[in-house]
């Protein structure tokens, strides 16, 4: 694509970096076929290429962003499935990322588009306050749930209960059993902590009992990527800092890690982008790059140490494997988690069109409601067509938008990788896949 920048607007490292990128792109258009948006919309301006020419006027004429350019970016889901499909490998993630900041720096948004979003970036990466916001919305997310639109879409999401605080949760360290081969971290979260803290307890569990020393960070808060995807760049940059602090503390108490661990895929692909978030910052870049390096999925983690050999009671249940974007395509994590899941004795089915988002994508399931709706359903749709006993997935949210649209469960992999090594049954299951007693 050719661009017409200013010698002046490329002494900007920002625009710089967003020039190179326009600059690779040759319209060929591969990615409308992979776009969830334009998949549903069919408008061109709701597509990555579309979207493209939409930042590149933006940013090559100095504009500030218009409702237009709002509109069609905000659509966007971060999916990263067109930089899949890209033949010319368009760094769309970082030019996206950009153009959400100008967004956010130049548009006037309405006063209560503007105060959800704040709502949601002070309320959801804080487990403390998200506790409280669910526990005192519990009565009325029930009368709600039927309102169409972004209020609809935040009842449906409370009538899930909170969970108490985990053994997990605090700072502390887990030893190995038997002889520790890895000392690695674990990403606490903040959504998933309470939602879902049974993820991480099942992640202790398991990297445990495979010979890993883990510890959680004492300071290491939420990742930034909730701030950093609504273009709000110095809320997430300085939580990135924050977060850097933390680890290296806790590296001059005990010595460095073998691997961060993330159990949540969105927060793993922005966990792995430290490295590009600071690299003009003196005083971080380089800690970054290193912490970025050992960033690992739980999946990626497991798979590199090798699953224990599996308990004989589980059966080969169906299992239906959602690869959630930000692992797919974000990560370019793909063949760990089935691979492993067939380990541990799984039917591992895969779903149709799996490419495609099911509409979580942060907080785009509250802030697009219509769009992530569509999406949902036409991913529960496809789940059916392979009629498994459950579905896995890598990441939270894509947990809790499956499990609403669809009769079967919905756990995290690492549930199932911990039951087939000697852990519980994930509580989701109920009493269907239950071991039987010992002695039958």
């Amino acid at each position: 694509m050719q661009t017409n920048f200013s010698l002046a607007q490329l002494a900007n490292p920002d625009l710089k970096a967003a020039e190179k990128i326009l600059r690779s792109c040759v319209h060929c258009g591969f990615c409308l076929a992979t776009c969830p948006t334009y998949q549903i919309l069919g408008d061109e301006r709701d597509s990555p290429r579309g979207r493209i020419y939409l930042i590149k006027d933006m940013l090559e004429n100095d504009r500030q962003a218009d409702a237009a350019a709002a509109l069609h970016i905000d659509r966007c889901l971060s999916c990263l499935s067109c930089m899949t499909t890209c033949p010319s490998g368009v760094d769309y993630m970082h030019l996206v990322d950009h153009a959400r900041e100008r967004v956010e720096e130049t548009w006037r948004r309405p006063w209560h588009d503007r105060l959800l979003r704040d709502l949601l970036v002070r309320v959801m990466t804080r487990p403390t306050l998200m506790r409280a916001a669910l526990v005192a919305g519990a009565l009325p997310a029930r009368a709600l749930g039927w309102v169409p639109g972004r209020l609809g879409a935040m009842a449906r999401i409370a009538r899930r209960s909170a969970a108490p605080p985990s053994w997990v949760d605090r700072p502390q360290t887990f030893r190995a059993e038997g002889k520790a081969r890895r000392r690695v971290a674990l990403l606490s979260g903040c959504v998933q902590q309470v939602m879902a803290p049974d993820i991480n307890e099942a992640t202790v569990r398991l990297l445990t009992r495979l010979g890993c020393d883990v510890t959680v960070i004492a300071g290491f808060g939420c990742c930034g990527a909730l701030p950093h995807h609504m273009g709000k760049r110095k809320d997430a940059m300085s939580q990135v800092r924050t977060n850097l602090q933390a680890l290296t503390r806790a590296e001059a108490a005990d010595g460095a890690f073998d691997a961060f661990v993330s159990t949540a895929s969105g927060c793993g692909t922005t966990l792995k982008d430290y490295g590009v978030m600071l690299a003009r910052d003196e005083e971080f870049a380089s800690l970054a790059v290193r912490f970025a390096d050992i960033v690992r999925d739980v999946s990626e983690l497991v798979a590199e140490i090798g699953l224990s050999t599996p308990l004989p009671e589980i059966g080969a249940l169906r299992v239906a494997y959602h690869p959630p974007c930000s692992l797919q395509h974000g990560q370019q994590v793909r063949d760990a988690p089935k691979a492993l899941l067939a380990a541990a004795g799984f039917e591992v089915l895969d779903i149709p069109d799996s490419h495609l988002c099911c509409g979580s994508a942060g907080t785009y399931n509250i802030l697009q409601p219509a769009l992530a709706r569509g999406l949902q359903q036409r991913k529960a749709d496809n789940i059916a067509r392979v009629q498994p006993d459950l579905v896995a997935t890598g990441n939270i949210g894509c947990q809790i938008q499956i499990d609403s649209a669809v009769d079967v469960p919905v756990v995290h992999t690492v549930h199932l990788l911990d039951w087939a090594t000697g852990g519980p049954a994930p509580a989701a299951l109920g009493n269907r896949f239950s071991r039987p007693p010992e002695g039958e």
